[in-house]
C-alpha cells in the first residue's frame, strides 16, 4: 500500500539544521594534531582520578560521600555534552563550529583545577584551621571539583565531533581518528599518572607548601599546575591544525522534514535530543546498550582504583600511617602502566578491526574486563586473607597481581575510547544528525548507568 508524501515526510528522523560543507579529504598528520588536545585533557583526568579520591578524604569527607561528590561527571555529561554538541552543531562563529567551545572548555578546565588546587588555601583564608573541620576548604573543593567536570564535557564532546566532521563519510578514516584521540588519551594518561605518582613536586615548586596546604596538598598543587601548562599547549596546537570552515547562513536550511509538531520548537534541544530516540535502528540501540554496560563496570574501578590499591592491597586508611598513600602511588603506577598498554593497542586497532572485525575486537575486550575485575575480588580475598595472619604488609606477588590486572585493563580500555565512538558515528548519520549531537547520544549511554 502507497504511503502518501506528507506521511513519508514526517515518518523520516529530525534532522540537524545546519547542512555542513564538503571539504577535500584531511591527512592523517591533521588528524594527529587535532586529536593532540585529548592528550591535555586526559592528563587532568589521570590527575582526577589518582588523587582526587584520596584527597577529598585528607580533607575530612567520608569515603561514603565521596562517590556522592563524583556524581557530578554523569549528570553534568547527562545534560552539558549533548548540549554543547547540539549547540556546536548549529555555531557559526567565524572561527568554526567546535573550536569555540573547545577553546572555552579548555580555560574552564584551568579556572576549575586552580580553585581546586588552591582550595585548602582559601578555606584558610576564610577561617578553617587545622585544629578544626575544613568545612570551607571542602565548599571550595566541592565547587572547582564541579565546574572540573562540566569542563572536561564541555571539551570532549566538540574533540570527537570535530574529528568526525574531518573524516566526513570516510569511516575507516573515522575509526583511525578516534584511534588518534585514543592514543592520545594514552598518552596524557601515562604523563598524568606519572605525575601523580611522583611525591616530591612540592620540592620543586616550594612556594605550594603553605600553613594551610601540607606537602602533601602540595604536591597535588603542584601537579595540577602542571595540567594548567598542559592543556593551554595541547589545545593551541590543536585549534591551530582544524582550519574549520565556518557555517555560513548559506549552508543552513530549516528541514522541512522535521515533525509538524516539532515547529513551533525547533530549537528546543531535549525535544530534538530525545525524539530522536524513536528513529534509532536496531544496530544503533545495541551499541548504546553495550556502552551502558561496559560503563557499568568501567565507571566503579575508574573512581576507586587507586583508593583500592590503597586500602585493600596495602590495607591503610587515609591519615593513618604511610600505608594508604604507598598504595595511593603504587595504584597511580599501576594506572600508568595501564595507559602504555592502552596506547599500544591504539596504535594497532585498525589493524585489528580490519582481520577479527570491529564487533568482534570490541567483544573480545569486554570478555577480557570482566575477567580482570573477577581477578580484582581474588586478589582481595588473597590480600585480606594474609593480612588476617599477621602480615601487615601485602605479599609482592598481591601487589604484581594488581599490576599486571591494571596493565591488561589498558586493551578494553582503549576500545572502549574508540569503537564506539566511530560505530555511532557511522551507523547514525543516515539520520541527518549533526557530530555533535550523535556523541552527545552516545555519551546519555555512558553516564546514565553511572547515575
Amino acid at each position: 500500500m502507497a504511503v502518501p508524501e506528507g506521511d513519508r515526510r514526517r515518518a523520516r528522523p529530525p534532522r540537524s539544521a545546519v547542512r555542513e560543507p564538503a571539504r577535500a579529504r584531511v591527512s592523517r598528520r591533521k588528524l594527529l594534531r587535532v586529536a593532540s588536545v585529548a592528550c591535555g585533557i586526559q592528563f587532568g583526568w589521570a590527575l582526577q582520578l589518582s588523587l582526587l579520591t584520596p584527597y577529598v578524604q585528607e580533607l575530612g569527607i567520608p569515603h561514603a560521600w565521596a562517590s556522592v561528590i563524583w556524581l557530578c561527571g554523569p549528570l553534568s555529561g547527562f545534560l552539558v555534552q549533548p548540549l554543547v554538541g547540539h549547540m556546536s552543531d548549529r555555531c557559526t562563529s567565524r572561527f568554526g563550529r567546535r573550536r569555540p567551545f573547545i577553546v572555552a572548555g579548555a580555560g574552564l578546565i584551568i579556572v576549575s583545577v586552580l580553585i581546586i588546587g588552591h582550595s585548602a588555601d582559601i578555606g584558610w583564608l576564610l577561617g578553617d584551621r587545622a585544629d578544626r573541620s575544613r568545612v570551607r576548604a571542602i565548599a571550595v573543593f566541592v565547587v572547582g571539583f564541579w565546574l572540573l567536570d562540566v569542563a572536561n564535557n564541555m571539551t570532549q564532546g566538540p574533540c570527537r565531533a570535530l574529528l568526525a566532521d574531518l573524516t566526513g563519510k570516510d569511516h575507516r578514516r573515522n575509526r583511525v581518528a578516534n584511534a588518534y584521540f585514543s592514543l592520545f588519551m594514552a598518552v596524557g594518561n601515562v604523563l598524568g599518572f606519572a605525575t601523580g605518582s611522583y611525591s616530591d613536586w612540592y620540592k620543586i615548586f616550594s612556594f605550594t607548601v603553605t600553613s594551610a596546604c601540607d606537602p602533601d596538598c602540595a604536591n597535588l598543587k603542584s601537579a595540577f599546575l602542571l595540567h594548567v601548562a598542559f592543556i593551554a599547549i595541547t589545545t593551541y596546537i590543536s585549534i591551530l591544525a582544524a582550519d574549520e570552515l565556518p557555517l555560513n547562513h548559506e549552508f543552513s536550511h530549516l528541514s522541512e522534514e522535521i515533525p509538524e509538531q516539532s515547529s513551533h520548537a525547533q530549537e528546543a534541544f531535549l525535544w530534538e535530543l530525545f525524539a530522536t530516540f524513536r528513529y534509532l535502528s536496531r544496530p544503533i540501540w545495541i551499541i548504546l546498550l553495550v556502552t551502558a554496560l561496559t560503563w557499568m563496570g568501567w565507571f566503579p574501578f575508574l573512581l576507586f582504583d587507586t583508593d583500592w590499591m590503597g586500602r585493600e592491597i596495602y590495607g591503610g586508611e587515609p591519615n593513618e600511617g604511610q600505608n594508604y598513600s604507598r598504595g595511593v602511588r603504587m595504584g597511580a603506577f599501576g594506572l600508568m602502566l595501564n595507559s602504555v598498554v592502552l596506547g599500544l593497542t591504539s596504535l594497532l586497532m585498525e589493524k585489528l578491526c580490519r582481520k577479527l572485525g570491529t564487533g568482534v575486537v570490541w567483544g573480545i575486550s569486554n570478555i577480557l574486563m570482566s575477567l580482570c575485575f573477577v581477578s580484582m575480588l581474588i586478589i582481595t580475598h588473597i590480600a585480606n586473607n594474609a593480612r588476617e595472619a599477621g602480615d601487615n604488609q601485602s605479599p609482592d606477588g598481591v601487589v604484581a597481581a594488581a599490576l599486571v590486572v591494571f596493565a591488561i585493563l589498558g586493551f578494553p580500555l582503549a576500545i572502549t575510547y574508540s569503537i564506539p565512538y566511530a560505530l555511532i558515528s557511522s551507523h547514525i548519520e543516515s539520520l541527518g544528525l549533526g557530530q555533535g549531537l550523535s556523541m552527545g547520544v552516545l555519551n546519555l549511554a555512558i553516564v546514565i548507568p553511572q547515575v
